[in-house]
């Protein structure tokens, strides 16, 4: 009989976990938490200093009848969940579900699932943490009333099945923000230009720059101040003023935190959050390994430091010594200090469990992402042990009478961590001619190439940059990241088209509904400040009553008011001109899962919808027919003639009935003003100046 029962979340990690133990030892799994607050109803006792009613999750009645059988066996019970506050909270529930209180009972925690490492933490065995309960607490109360007060009057005002969320919704904030920025954005004209320079012995030129005067930077606006330049400059003698040859240390990367890895499984992989995250797991938890069995190949995935234990460090940098040779292993790296002003230090960054388990080795042994996922974390902490890289670095100043040029090149004289862990942008720029030029070299200008750009708009989100975003205003925390944007992305009010983000719709509407009723729930130092007062929690410098004490009476209030307003307006079915094919009725305005639709007001009886186009009062600019908002797949928006197919004139912003004044084209909306669509033209006027 097991004399000692440890109980974990996983079956995955009770399966790595009990080969370390032994036959004194019983691990098995919870499946995740047991108890919660009830779906039915808001949970919480307001009146009675908002006491949280916790119930049984349904379905985990036969799994916590298992668990208090093996408890009755045991001697001594360890509680084994992951090392934060939501593994906390985990085993604080297990406690009370299977009334722990009269046995010998401790938490243990550890940052990877190592045999040392789970020995060690029975040694240090704890009581349950009451700071990070309470902080988890806090968390899902306020979450709960946020969502729970909040979501009835998204189903009264738009559709039943929409959701708020304390995160949630200032993420979409966030994003609705961008997009109203890239849709008001009006591109700039500027101008580049190259000479070609001919150095003596060399094959290729050089390309020269244009920087300014002898009296500094000269930017060029228009083609007309570049055909004036050129024509100057073909007069003058080009001449080498000076050759500066240096050094430049690129220094190695932190290890991955969780945002930092979300972001580099995105860009290298194409992961998204959600995937990266799920696939993590399975790393930590453990992956079976022929002649190995189950073994845990990575540390905890959930954190927001980058400290890497003394042993871990040590063990690396004599991996790289041995693989690599000396001079690859690094000096001490700085810990990056947290920009929110905290870091959950109890956890290193994430890393491998042991170095020596290189990609090539276990390459036949995972499955493909898997493989891939491991390979960039294992790269990126041996990278992060190893020597700076070292560039070879060539800036050439050229004149050309008052007017000045430069060149500047590098190439790789060490490549340090770079030797596992390479940036595409980092590519050698060093070529003959470079390397031949000298102050006293004699050169000729062979051609002059002037280039016309535009300015651009913000980029469009991705899943990495909204992470990146996320966390450097500390909103949300590692472990919030990827639910935050799966939930965004499951409820249609954002699409994901080309690893771009873009509001729907739908997104549009619930952001404008929250901004209008409940501008604190979006306002980004507000959610920021919330996160402080958690961590707070979490180090017993704050009751978690308190936080929610002072946020529920505001929130009430203006929940109230938005009851109120939807009270005095009725909200109708808008009644459209459409007429029903079958039935004869005025179809409606209906919204559905990726926005608006027609639907006939005879359902049950007649059950015909049709897409809704909603006319813009604008004529198409190729045929004459009406311009219509329209939406892809997906539920991006944008503006096409009602009669596509046999009219493909499409716009992603809004047209105008305006001409051109300058080429005759067609104007689109931008916030105020008016945009020539034909960027060549860039005619740019008032909405003002139309009246």
């Amino acid at each position: 009989m097991s004399a000692n029962l440890v109980i974990v979340e996983s079956p995955a990690k009770a399966k790595t976990i009990q080969k370390f133990l032994g036959k004194s030892y019983k691990v098995i799994a919870s499946n995740g938490h047991v108890r919660d607050l009830p779906k039915s109803t808001l949970g919480i006792d307001v009146e009675n200093d908002f006491e949280p009613k916790y119930i049984t999750i349904r379905g985990k009645g036969d799994i916590l009848a298992q668990l208090r059988k093996e408890v009755k066996k045991a001697d001594k019970v360890y509680l084994a969940t992951d090392p934060d506050r939501e593994g906390e909270a985990i085993s604080w529930h297990l406690y009370y579900a299977l009334k722990l209180e009269n046995k010998k009972c401790s938490r243990i925690t550890f940052n990877e699932i190592t045999k040392d490492a789970v020995k060690k933490s029975i040694k240090n065995s704890r009581d349950i943490d009451m700071n990070l309960v309470d902080a988890q607490q806090a968390r899902r109360v306020l979450d709960r009333i946020v969502g729970y007060k909040i979501s009835p009057i998204l189903w009264s005002k738009i559709k039943r099945g929409l959701s708020a969320g304390r995160v949630q919704s200032v993420a979409l904030r966030i994003i609705c923000d961008r997009e109203k920025e890239i849709d008001e954005y009006i591109s700039q004209e500027y101008w580049s230009l190259i000479a070609n320079i001919l150095v003596p012995g060399a094959k290729k030129t050089l390309e020269a720059h244009f920087a300014g005067d002898k009296n500094g930077k000269i930017e060029l606006h228009s083609q007309k101040e570049v055909d004036a330049l050129v024509e100057k400059l073909q007069k003058e003698k080009f001449e080498v003023l000076s050759v500066k040859n240096g050094e430049r240390r690129k220094k190695p990367p932190l290890p991955f935190t969780t945002s930092t890895l979300q972001q580099e499984a995105s860009k290298r992989l194409n992961m998204s959050t959600q995937k990266t995250m799920r696939l993590a797991q399975e790393l930590y938890e453990g992956v079976t390994l022929k002649g190995k069995g189950s073994v845990g190949l990575i540390t905890y995935l959930r954190t927001d430091s980058t400290r890497i234990s003394e042993e871990a460090d040590a063990s690396c940098r004599e991996y790289i010594a041995q693989q690599y040779g000396e001079q690859f292993v690094g000096d001490k790296t700085a810990v990056k200090s947290s920009k929110t002003g905290k870091i959950q230090d109890a956890h290193e960054a994430i890393r491998p469990t042991d170095s020596s388990l290189s990609p090539a080795m276990l390459k036949e042994q995972l499955p493909r992402d898997l493989f891939r996922l491991y390979q960039l974390i294992w790269t990126r902490f041996l990278a992060s042990r190893m020597a700076e890289a070292v560039y070879e670095t060539t800036s050439v100043k050229i004149g050309a009478g008052d007017y000045r040029f430069n060149v500047a090149a590098s190439k790789v004289k060490f490549d340090g961590f770079m030797t596992v862990y390479s940036y595409d942008s980092e590519k050698s720029t060093m070529n003959a001619a470079m390397k031949k030029i000298t102050k006293d070299t004699e050169i000729t200008l062979s051609g002059l190439d002037p280039q016309q750009h535009f300015t651009q708009p913000p980029a469009h989100f991705t899943e990495a940059s909204l992470v990146k975003t996320l966390e450097e205003l500390g909103i949300g925390r590692p472990s919030t990241y990827s639910p935050t944007i799966t939930t965004l992305l499951a409820r249609r009010y954002i699409v994901k088209e080309s690893k771009n983000l873009y509001i729907t719709e739908l997104g549009e509407a619930v952001n404008d509904m929250m901004e209008d009723g409940f501008p604190t729930i979006v306002d980004v130092n507000f959610t920021a400040n919330m996160e402080s007062l958690l961590d707070g929690v979490e180090e017993g410098k704050v009751k978690w009553k308190t936080i929610v004490e002072n946020f529920y009476p505001d929130m009430m209030q203006a929940v109230e008011k938005a009851e109120k307003e939807l009270e005095e307006v009725k909200i109708e079915d808008e009644v459209s001109e459409e007429v029903c094919e079958e039935c004869g009725r005025n179809m409606v305005v209906k919204y559905g899962p990726h926005g608006k639709f027609l639907a006939c007001p005879g359902f049950p009886d007649c059950r015909n919808t049709k897409p809704y186009y909603e006319k813009i009062g604008v004529s198409c600019p190729k045929c004459g027919k009406d311009v219509v908002l329209k939406k892809t797949k997906k539920g991006r928006k944008y503006y096409g003639c009602i009669d596509n197919p046999e009219c493909d004139f499409m716009s992603w912003q809004k047209p105008s009935n305006i001409r051109c004044k300058q080429c005759g084209g067609y104007m689109v909306e931008k916030g105020k003003k008016l945009v020539c669509a034909d960027k060549e033209c860039g005619f740019v006027m008032d909405k003002e100046e139309v009246k």
